[in-house]
């Protein structure tokens, strides 16, 4: 989505917004750190986020990395520099197809600095001398294709006389700028609020009137401050030192003070009725503690909607954006999903559950990778010699006691809360879970646990389990699952032999949405064909966690034979109305004797079809009886 569109729809509600910006770092190991960070700060609702680019493009691939996967995999809407500085005008054009292929539809468009050991900036030859220029180019080969940002100085261009003609100049140049195209301003940072409300009647008197985004810089220490502060020649009232240099010793301090005198020039800047400011763009530099402070000083919460649109990340490339719906079984794997289908053409709503589609269930040799090496995974999961030793780690791993599992790199998701003891209780039993959900019944959509999209609305799931289980455990449970007919299941073996209780051939939806003036949003579902589909990447995970101990060990061998032996299962229980119904097979209350210790071996004897049959259309499932 356009940056003017989020602008404009927070002005209609009457809310403020804010924005993060971020740089790409130096080292491959600081990029993967900065992914990490993002997708935590994505928690405190950033309308959209913004990415620097190097002098020259000389970080052009990590920008365009990090811009592919804050839109594809984060699932946040981003804002990319592009600069004139050293860049031919064959190296804007990779950028600009990178920016499209990626779905990011905003550029900030700047002259830039001159390359570091310059002291004068000189165009690159066959490249652009402005940033005009490049709004130019931008709207007259990619029209439509990109709201355009430029850049505002509320102090003066560092190389701008400061004179009155200097000023007039600028101003001119940023009228220029305007008439070319460009959407709205993001300002340099300033802590003088005087200085910047003058900068904002100026920019009025001269006829420029699209929005202005006054760009702010939390104090994180008092070495960061002094620093930009020099840098940029900022002005910096004389109460900021006032109470900024009696603590500039201790960093805790520093930054708690800076905070309270950052948050009151916000509070300055967004009464200003003249000024018409309506957010802040925060310069993060790559932290997470000055931007969430300075939010918390504001009394400002990311709204649930833009945390959490769907139940789901939202990808936000052009082919995917209107996807609206997805198998549950990738829940906790979802890059995996991501990558199994980039090469879709299109994500109908129907996708999965119109077997008419000619590309119904099609997935492609995505390669499955356990993404651990064999030093973390003996720190994680130790070296199991039994199988109640496979089993309490998932019961620690539900318990939140170990970080991840094989199947789930992240801990367990918050709404698992209110089902952590069953949780825990089935896995050491010998019914070894991966992914899981409550029942909910009407929760507001604004619920900070189980809430999602628009506010007004309310959220419902049916409570869902999937879980690996030994032949010697699965034929007694199938057969209490079959005395409750609210309840159904599907288990397949490791080679595709397929069970279920299931009549129909659609899919089943486990979470729906009720909003005001929309249609029941469906977006996460259960059925027969993704479900094989994922049982593959599911078994092949396991293997992989076997290979990373050496050959003829202990661990090996038994992690092995439990993946050959198994079956996964997933069951939904389909009233969504009783939360507990779900776990009444599994007979928890009860007692029982070592179970995870027999858990292992056997063959299930039973109705099968094969995975080819239930890709066909899962037509020729056949419903067991007992």
């Amino acid at each position: 989505m356009k940056i003017t569109e989020k602008l404009e729809r927070a002005e209609r509600e009457g809310r403020p917004f804010w924005s993060f910006e971020y740089f790409p770092p130096r080292t491959a190991q600081g990029l993967q750190n900065l992914y990490d960070r993002i997708e935590r700060m994505r928690g405190l609702g950033p309308e959209f986020i913004d990415i620097t680019w190097g002098a020259g493009g000389k970080n052009a691939d990590l920008t365009s990395s990090l811009v592919q996967v804050c839109q594809e995999t984060i699932g946040i809407e981003c804002c990319m520099h592009l600069t004139c500085t050293e860049m031919p005008k064959e190296k804007v054009e990779w950028a600009l197809k990178q920016a499209k292929a990626h779905g990011c539809q905003n550029i900030l468009a700047l002259r830039g600095d001159p390359p570091a050991g310059a002291s004068k900036w000189t165009p690159a030859e066959g490249g652009f001398h402005h940033a005009v220029d490049l709004v130019k180019y931008i709207h007259q080969n990619y029209p439509g294709d990109f709201c355009v940002a430029v850049a505002g100085f509320p102090q003066g261009h560092p190389e701008t006389p400061e004179t009155a003609e200097g000023r007039h100049q600028e101003m001119l140049w940023l009228k220029a700028k305007v008439d070319a195209g460009a959407d709205f301003v993001f300002t340099q940072m300033f802590y003088d609020v005087d200085i910047f409300f003058d900068w904002v009647r100026r920019v009025r008197a001269y006829g420029i009137t699209v929005p202005i985004i006054p760009g702010i810089m939390p104090i994180q220490n008092w070495g960061k401050f002094q620093t930009w502060v020099q840098r940029e020649s900022i002005v910096v009232p004389p109460h900021f030192y006032d109470q900024l240099r009696p603590v500039q010793g201790d960093d805790e301090k520093v930054r708690a003070v800076g905070t309270k005198l950052v948050g009151e020039m916000c509070r300055q800047i967004l009464a200003n009725e003249e000024a018409g400011i309506k957010g802040l763009h925060i310069y993060t530099l790559n932290l997470e503690k000055g931007a969430r402070m300075l939010l918390e000083e504001l009394g400002w919460e990311g709204r649930r909607e833009q945390v959490m649109p769907l139940p789901w990340r939202p990808s936000l490339t052009p082919s995917r954006r209107t996807e609206t719906i997805r198998p549950i079984f990738w829940a906790n794997r979802v890059q995996s999903y991501l990558s199994r289908t980039s090469d879709w053409d299109e994500f109908p709503n129907g996708r999965w559950g119109d077997s008419r589609s000619p590309a119904y269930g099609d997935l492609d040799g995505y390669p499955v990778s356990i993404g651990i090496n064999p030093t973390e995974a003996y720190s994680l999961w130790g070296h199991p010699t039994t199988f109640a030793d496979i089993a309490a780690l998932f019961a620690r791993f539900c318990r939140g006691e170990l970080e991840k599992l094989p199947w789930s790199s992240q801990p367990p998701a918050s709404e698992t809360s209110v089902i952590t003891r069953q949780l825990a209780k089935m896995n050491e039993r010998g019914y070894l879970t991966i992914n899981s959900q409550p029942a909910v019944d009407g929760a507001p959509s604004d619920d900070k646990v189980h809430g999602w999209g628009p506010p007004g609305g309310y959220i419902y799931q049916k409570a869902y389990l999937e879980f690996f289980v030994s032949p010697e455990l699965l034929n007694p449970l199938i057969r209490r699952i079959e005395r409750d007919p609210r309840i159904t299941y599907y288990a397949v073996s490791a080679t595709g032999d397929l069970r279920t209780n299931t009549h129909s051939e659609g899919p089943n939806a486990v979470t729906w949405g009720a909003f005001p003036g929309k249609e029941i949003v469906q977006p996460t579902i259960v059925e027969a064909v993704s479900f094989v589909a994922w049982k593959d990447e599911a078994f092949e995970l396991g293997r992989q966690w076997a290979n990373l101990y050496p050959e003829g060990s202990a661990s090996r061998a038994l992690i092995d034979d439990w993946m050959r032996t198994s079956h996964l299962v997933n069951i939904v229980a389909n009233d969504f109305k009783d939360g507990q119904g779900i776990f009444d097979p599994f007979l928890l209350d009860e007692p029982v004797d070592n179970a995870p210790a027999a858990a292992l071996g056997g063959v299930v004897n039973g109705v099968k079809s094969s995975v080819a049959q239930a890709v066909d259309g899962v037509k020729n499932l056949v419903v067991n009886g007992h």
